[in-house]
């Protein structure tokens, strides 16, 4: 039986070989089938990431699928973003994808597409109901395959060309990029210093995970020792980039966003760009000095997907290294394509990566800092919090509480995926960053204590 804990706000998630056994991934696969099914699905797409317990977890949920009646085509081990792509390409009503993204190597679980946009939140929960009521249509579908890989890369490597040889140091993880990005740099003007691009499911060299600064040592020490302009690192399953320049430093998701926001402006002056409540005032109102409509947004990539349908943004991104483009692309979150992009800014200025956030003012920051909190409590915890800032500054709530200090801000908010709260904080200077933090520090043990929790 699945636990109900596993279906959370963005996707199905759990220990893969004590959550997600045989018997209850084939139920899962009845569920989502029959979810598609009743929204229309004829025909849908399946991938995976390498993790080790993916090739069980895809053979087991096909055959759920196919038992609601649908034509189900598998990808193999692919990026999510390919995933993504197969139902533009393929036009299918629908896909999954099977990942466990950034989380450790016994995690594992499940994206869902309804045709061209990934479900969250209630429909996420209409599933789980489903399964527990058993309520599953019936019919004979079918399991085919398809190379995806291939369309995908002669039509990503179409959009980019660029005069001078380009030295980029890439690092794959051991994740899915490595493979699709070989045959696509083998197209383009680079000369590329490939790290971990071969798939291994139990990530030998480092954990996956981009947004960690230890994560990217690997990556700094090719940059200096080959002279590369840029490093480019990639999550286990292609969705999230991360970036250091020439010179070794870290170039956060906010930081990105606002680069790649200022080559679009040049050619679609007054675009719109989507951040979330982690990001850089710096980047909102360096958006709107260049005369484009910054807004902020919640964090998820979901949630930030459907805000940019509804405001018809250019660009959307996150702190994590999501990154959305629909200038020029399909809208949804592709690492690969965003690190071709990058790419193209460096070549094609003929400037250094540092170089290209020129001019913007410097603030001091934190990294995320996460704090302990049990599901149970973490969003009365927030209200909390929210509700003792609320009487002496502004607060933004659109998720959680970013309180808008004299020179600087806090964000308290709860995750969506783990039991932790997520804080993150801004300033002019050091001494008031520490005076902020403490601020909002404070306020979050007091919150916890009062509902019976340890600081």
């Amino acid at each position: 039986m699945l636990k109900p804990t596993i279906f959370r706000e963005y996707d199905i998630r759990g220990i893969a070989d004590v959550d997600l056994l045989n018997p209850d991934v084939e139920e899962l696969g009845r569920g989502i089938g029959t979810y598609l099914v009743r929204h229309g699905a004829r025909r849908v797409t399946v991938g995976n990431d390498v993790r080790l317990s993916s090739n069980r977890l895809r053979e087991a949920l096909a055959r759920g699928l196919a038992a609601c009646g649908l034509e189900v085509i598998g990808l193999g081990a692919v990026p999510t973003p390919l995933l993504y792509y197969s139902v533009f390409h393929l036009k299918t009503d629908g896909g999954v994808m099977i990942t466990g993204s950034h989380n450790p190597p016994e995690y594992n679980g499940f994206k869902i597409m309804c045709g061209q946009s990934t479900i969250y939140g209630p429909e996420i929960q209409r599933i789980r109901e489903l399964i527990e009521r058993r309520d599953f249509v019936s019919g004979e579908g079918s399991l085919g395959s398809y190379d995806i890989i291939t369309p995908y890369v002669e039509e990503v490597s179409a959009q980019f060309r660029w005069p001078r040889r380009l030295k980029v140091a890439l690092d794959a993880g051991n994740g899915t990029a490595g493979p699709v990005l070989h045959r696509i740099l083998q197209r383009l003007n680079v000369e590329p210093i490939e790290l971990y691009f071969e798939p291994d499911g139990r990530f030998p060299n480092h954990h996956p995970d981009p947004t960690v600064v230890e994560n990217l040592e690997a990556l700094k020490d090719a940059v200096r020792e080959h002279g590369a302009e840029l490093g480019v690192a990639f999550d286990g399953d292609a969705d999230r980039i991360g970036a250091i320049d020439e010179r070794g430093e870290v170039l956060w998701g906010d930081q990105l966003l606002l680069i790649f926001a200022r080559e679009i402006l040049r050619r679609k002056p007054g675009a719109t760009f989507i951040g979330e409540v982690k990001c850089s005032q710096v980047l909102y109102d360096e958006i709107r000095r260049m005369g484009g409509n910054a807004i902020m947004w919640r964090t998820g990539h979901s949630l930030i997907k459907a805000k940019m349908k509804e405001t018809h943004a250019e660009l959307a991104g996150e702190m994590s290294g999501h990154m959305f483009f629909a200038d020029r692309y399909y809208g949804y979150d592709d690492a690969i394509y965003a690190a071709l992009r990058l790419m193209e800014i460096v070549a094609l200025s003929g400037r250094p990566l540092s170089a290209q956030l020129e001019g913007v003012p410097r603030m001091v920051s934190t990294p995320e800092i996460r704090v302990d909190c049990p599901d149970e409590i973490k969003f009365q915890v927030i209200a909390r919090v929210a509700e003792r800032f609320r009487a002496r500054y502004e607060v933004i709530d659109i998720d959680g509480v970013r309180v808008l200090f004299p020179q600087g801000w806090g964000l308290a908010r709860a995750s969506n995926t783990q039991p932790v709260l997520v804080l993150r904080f801004e300033a002019a200077d050091e001494e008031r960053l520490a005076q902020y933090r403490r601020e909002v520090e404070e306020a979050v043990a007091e919150a916890k204590a009062a509902l019976g929790v340890g600081a």
